[in-house]
């Protein structure tokens, strides 16, 4: 079986922000995954600089990237461009916490 993007994808989704309660990848902080040879490489972000769960976070990512099928080397790259916004929050993910909030 070859591992696919959405594969990590659903993996990472996996990984939460222990705040918001969702997964990285619904809350929009994965920007970019690229796969090649054993290796995968993922651009994130936060939702503010200086993160306090940041160093969490990302050990959770590294942690999960290493027990994908194939995978030996797992590269995590934080950038603050374009800063997180929470347009950037999947519309399925947004409606639990609106309902999450409401109750």
């Amino acid at each position: 079986m070859s591992l696919a993007v959405a594969d990590v994808l659903d993996a990472l989704n996996t990984v939460h922000d222990p705040e918001l309660g969702l997964g990285i990848v619904d809350l929009g902080l994965v920007y970019d995954v690229e796969l090649q040879r054993g290796a995968v490489h993922v651009t994130m972000t936060f939702t503010v600089e200086g993160c306090p769960m940041g160093e969490a976070i990302e050990a959770g990512v590294r942690r999960v990237l290493l027990t994908l099928p194939g995978i030996t080397h797992a590269d995590v790259q934080i950038t603050w461009t374009p800063p997180w916004r929470p347009e950037f929050i999947h519309p399925g993910a947004l409606a639990a916490l609106n309902r999450r909030d409401e109750s």
